[in-house]
């Protein structure tokens, strides 16, 4: 079934005002779940709609009772709906990652305190690094772009209000690395669907992530024939990790493996070992090994020096689940190509060029704005304008691991800094929290864990703005460590004296 213009007209009809949310109290379902296989809704269909005790899905234990729903906009945008018999009148929407691809709801769990919870697949079937269901097809393309997640915000809230005969009283959006430019799409183009939002590590410019990724596998796989020897190896990292952090580490006053705030960290390079006679060894680099490392650290700028996309941060080299997946392709429980190649060659061949047989070896960036300007336009989320949003008195949280190897930090910071000089009250209404020592959303040495859901619930519900914001770091279950982080541009500084793993060991500065 084709998207009707009838479905948009009635958006507005289907779409929850929230003068008209209802009070918080814990809310009944008032007609049975199966009845939802009745509901007709616009270019809407209901696949299945099923009341449950409890289950497992994905995962994630939900021990309470409650409605699955699972249903299609239009011809492919799938979504996953899970109703609560108990609700708390308040509504959670997930983002995904990557290129998406399945029902992605990680929030799941939160039916057990009562949340409504949502996911989707953004319009397509297939795997988070493969975007070849993009080929010539513009409608998946805008789909997973700019309207996956808006309309199943909008079909969601209106059956919520079918099943439970009112209207959420607070709306939710969670989302890290491609949910969080999911995140920032609905800030920017849809600021009613959600006044709550959470956005981690964001993918808001594609086409130069994608670039500078390019730029990254162009010096670790240089040659497309022969994908399966990167030039930066599992040694390198490691030798590499353990001079940044003798370097770096103890510029904020503690050893602890992590460089907190890597702008301060002016890293020498001639300290690094170099391979007699270029024959790459354990404990040294090559020059070509050096300059796919440096390559990396670097912004990548076009002919007039602007930066298209800026380096990344010092820091966690070696942690798993960092550069060795996502950087060098090395890890061996990951036999394939770094995620920088996976995401980037998908990127530029189905959603840039349209072109299967695009090489990225051979690709200069010389006319990369003009080539990427139809790609950026449905895929980036890349204003600064966000007077929708702070005049519907929205609320935004943003944050990023320092150590982040798939997205840089100084790309959200920039970003966030030309936000502040275009709204000089931007605190009032979107707040950035950079993690030290965190990798891509979580990971790394740095403490990662914090309930970013009751931090923006307070914010919206309570008018509580995050002052300081405590970070936990888990091991075996067991908090190992705890630090605080500021609202962006502060930051946590060491007193000087006290346990390093504990919060109140650090002070705003």
């Amino acid at each position: 079934m084709k998207r009707s213009t009838c479905f948009y007209l009635m958006l507005p009809l289907l779409l929850p005002f929230h003068s008209l949310a209802q009070t918080s109290a814990e809310v009944k379902n008032c007609i049975p779940c199966e009845q939802l296989m009745n509901l007709r809704l616009p270019d809407v269909t209901i696949l299945e709609a099923k009341g449950m005790q409890h289950d497992s899905i994905e995962g994630q234990v939900i021990k309470v009772p409650f409605c699955r729903l699972l249903g299609r906009i239009s011809k492919e945008i799938n979504f996953e709906l899970l109703l609560p018999d108990t609700w708390n009148a308040r509504f959670v929407m997930s983002g995904g990652g990557g290129f998406v691809g399945n029902i992605q709801n990680g929030m799941r769990d939160k039916v057990n305190t009562g949340y409504v919870t949502a996911g989707t697949d953004a319009g397509h079937r297939g795997s988070s690094v493969d975007a070849s269901w993009g080929l010539d097809n513009m409608e998946r393309q805008l789909d997973f772009g700019r309207l996956a997640v808006h309309l199943t915000a909008v079909v969601s809230k209106s059956i919520i209000n079918t099943f439970y005969c009112k209207q959420p009283a607070y709306s939710y959006f969670m989302g890290c690395s491609r949910g969080g430019g999911q995140a920032m799409v609905e800030a920017q183009y849809y600021p009613d669907d959600f006044q709550g939002i959470v956005c981690g590590a964001p993918a808001f410019d594609w086409p130069g992530i994608g670039a500078k990724f390019i730029q990254d596998s162009q010096k670790n796989y240089p040659d497309p024939a022969n994908l399966k020897k990167p030039v930066i190896t599992k040694d390198n990292l490691r030798l590499l990790e353990a001079e940044v952090i003798k370097q770096c580490d103890t510029l904020d006053g503690i050893k602890d493996g992590i460089v907190s705030d890597p702008r301060a960290c002016k890293f020498d390079f001639s300290r690094l070992p170099v391979c007699a006679d270029n024959m790459a060894t354990a404990g040294c680099f090559t020059p070509t090994q050096l300059e796919a490392i440096k390559t990396v650290y670097a912004p990548l700028t076009n002919k007039q020096g602007a930066v298209i996309y800026p380096g990344y941060p010092f820091g966690a080299e070696n942690a798993t689940g960092g550069w060795d997946v996502w950087i060098a392709g090395n890890n061996p429980a990951f036999p394939v190509q770094s995620l920088h190649y996976l995401f980037s060659i998908n990127m530029f061949k189905y959603l840039v060029f349209n072109d299967p047989a695009w090489d990225y070896s051979k690709y200069d960036f010389a006319d990369f704005a003009k080539e990427t300007k139809y790609a950026a336009a449905y895929l980036n989320a890349t204003q600064t304008d966000y007077t929708g949003f702070k005049k519907l008195n929205g609320k935004m949280i943003m944050f990023h691991g320092w150590d982040d190897p798939a997205l840089s930090a100084y790309s959200t910071i920039s970003y966030y800094e030309d936000v502040e000089k275009k709204d000089k009250d931007v605190q009032s209404y979107i707040r950035l929290f950079l993690l030290p020592g965190v990798l891509h959303c979580n990971g790394g040495p740095g403490p990662d864990e914090v309930e970013w859901l009751t931090q923006i619930r307070d914010w919206v519900e309570n008018g509580k703005a995050p002052e300081r914001v405590v970070m936990s770091k888990k091991t075996a279950g067991k908090v190992v460590m705890t630090r605080p982080v500021f609202p962006y541009p502060k930051a946590a500084a060491y007193k000087g004296k006290g346990d390093p793993n504990i919060e109140t060991s650090f002070a705003e500065k």
